[in-house]
């Protein structure tokens, strides 16, 4: 996640905090002088940096914190409050219309616009609207065949008209959407390397004419302030009504999230937090505050699980875990379950007090269950209903179909004798209570 690096020192930071029993003025502001260091690494603009440390500070060193039993805890809930309201303070909505809700996408060239069209289409399509995405780039060699792409992957509509006047592929879009019955537009528009005046005329056109609802910049996070400047020239431009920043699941600093809204005044409105086509969510501020923080999130986590669960499966693996009758398909079953929910490292962050950095040493590879999946689709059904019957040569065989070591196979098996073992003594702790059903954390998980 693009926080990593800053989660990982603010938790040194307050971890020497809570190792004090009370908190001098001293301790609060050399602190603060190491959270400064920290957010300036992590690219946050100074101008904001400066500002928020102040809020802090003067917070901090109050009478709610001094004569406090637990001062770190409060410094803490201090700085997690501060960031969100830097970051927006609560979540932004689409300002959707009760006719058509149109809404125009605009950015710089390798922003990621076209691809988070899709995202977003059908995000908004899992929330009961009829998106349809409408091919407004003429400029950038196959921009129109790549949303088409995009469109036919995620089953929604693209509106084109090929190589004709953007205002014009806008405007008719409207008309077709009203005929077809298309309750949301979302018009992917041209980009530039760079920032030109032949650029936002265009776009400044097309807003005229179509009066969108909703104008959002799409910006890379991964380049720093520089997203933060490019959002800055785009408000001053189009008025934007908000932002949807995407990779911010990378390696980059994070420093975009956390100034963007401070030197704009843009709400950030989505976030892309992957490559695949269901990898954008809706930005929340105290949540994105909990993670930098390492506090987890917990709502988003189950949100994600909620979506992403099967509860009619969900149910007839616990009729099976009660019985002790799952076998290795119900065990692949729920492993690409897990899957669906993103990478590893993207969950722990998720879950308080389980990021990746409080793991260290431990390697978490998200082609294991890959491989997992691979061993078990080289076995009969026999195999997977009864794994008992599967003897040296067998395992042999396996691992010859699914590309990979006998060793491999052993350990998927043992895994599954281990699951097994654990089931079983919980199902007989929920026995001998007798105090209804126990349960259960995600099975394979």
């Amino acid at each position: 996640m693009a926080f990593e690096s800053l989660t990982q020192k603010l938790g040194n930071i307050f971890k020497k905090l809570r190792g004090k029993g009370k908190l001098s003025e001293a301790d609060v502001k050399q602190a603060m002088r190491e959270v400064r260091i920290a957010l300036l690494e992590a690219d946050v603009n100074f101008k904001v940096v400066k500002e928020l440390i102040s809020k802090i500070t003067e917070r901090a060193i109050g009478h709610e914190v001094m004569e406090s039993l637990t001062p770190a805890q409060q410094v803490i809930k201090i700085v997690n409050e501060e960031l969100t309201l830097l970051m927006g303070s609560k979540q932004s909505r689409i300002d959707f219309s009760k006719d058509i809700t149109t809404i125009m996408l605009v950015g710089l060239q390798g922003s990621g616009k076209t691809t988070t069209a899709g995202k977003l289409g059908k995000l908004l399509s899992k929330d009961g609207k009829k998106p349809i995405l409408v091919a407004a780039d003429i400029y950038r060699p196959a921009a129109i065949k790549q949303l088409q792409v995009v469109g036919e992957k995620l089953d929604l509509p693209v509106f084109t008209m090929g190589q004709k006047d953007p205002v014009d592929i806008s405007k008719a879009s409207l008309e077709y959407a009203r005929r077809h019955n298309y309750n949301t537009v979302i018009i992917d528009t041209a980009g530039r390397l760079h920032i030109d005046d032949e650029l936002m005329s265009e776009l400044s056109n097309i807003s005229k004419t179509i009066n969108p609802n909703e104008i959002l910049l799409v910006v890379d996070s991964m380049t720093g302030q520089d997203a933060v400047n490019v959002a800055e020239e785009f408000n001053k431009r189009l008025k934007l009504t908000g932002l949807i920043l995407t990779k911010l699941d990378g390696d980059s600093r994070g420093g975009a999230a956390l100034s963007v809204k401070a030197v704009t005044g843009c709400p950030i409105k989505f976030v892309g937090m992957g490559e695949k086509l269901d990898d954008l969510e809706i930005f929340h501020p105290e949540r994105m505050a909990s993670r930098i923080l390492g506090m987890g999130d917990v709502l988003t986590l189950i949100e994600k699980a909620t979506q992403d669960f099967d509860l009619k499966k969900a149910k007839e693996l616990e009729q099976k875990l009660k019985t002790q009758s799952f076998d290795l398909n119900d065990f692949m079953e729920q492993l690409s379950q897990v899957k669906k929910m993103g990478s590893f490292d993207q969950i722990l962050n998720m879950i308080p007090g389980l990021s990746p950095q409080k793991l260290k040493g431990v390697q978490f590879d998200d082609n294991e269950l890959d491989r997992v999946e691979a061993i078990i689709n080289s076995m009969t059904m026999e195999e997977r209903s009864n794994p008992a019957i599967i003897n040296g040569s067998r395992r042999k065989r396996i691992a010859a179909g699914s590309g990979t070591a006998i060793q491999d196979v052993n350990r998927l098996l043992k895994q599954y004798d281990q699951t097994r073992k654990m089931i079983k003594q919980f199902t007989g702790i929920d026995k001998s209570r007798k105090k209804g059903r126990q349960k259960l954390p995600f099975f394979g998980f």
